[in-house]
């Protein structure tokens, strides 16, 4: 049976960090349908693992690489939000952080220098600030 199975999956993309993902939210959507018994959550659920499946079972490894490759920065994107959050308010002690009004690239500016006039590295635009 178990070589029936590899022969079957012979080919097929199998399970990546998206469909473990998908069925992480089956499950727990599962387990909250229990409390509230909503039809709506039950045809959510079934969609989700529908196309989980169809994830797993595809040939099309190039589509279903490209669709993991976005949840992946997707999700990379939200965990690095938090720590450049305090990385960005431990230097506000030190520096004020600005934006180029042409370009928003951010620019930090170490404080207590007066007027100053800032030049943006990106687009060498300058604009005055207070430090």
């Amino acid at each position: 049976m178990r070589e029936k199975f590899q022969r079957f999956m012979q080919g097929r993309y199998g399970a990546d960090e998206l469909s473990r993902f998908l069925t992480m939210v089956g499950l727990i959507l599962i387990v909250v349908n229990l409390f509230f018994r909503s039809v709506l959550l039950s045809y959510l659920v079934l969609a989700i693992l529908i196309y989980c499946y169809y994830r797993m079972f595809s040939r099309n490894y190039s589509r279903r690489y490209a669709e993991n490759q976005k949840f992946l920065s997707w999700r990379n994107r939200l965990r690095l939000k938090p720590s450049s959050w305090k990385r960005e308010m431990e230097q506000r002690r030190y520096y004020h952080i600005y934006r180029c009004p042409s370009c928003r690239q951010k620019i930090r500016v170490p404080r207590g220098k007066g007027n100053i006039i800032v030049t943006c590295p990106k687009c060498h635009t300058e604009f005055q600030k207070k430090s």
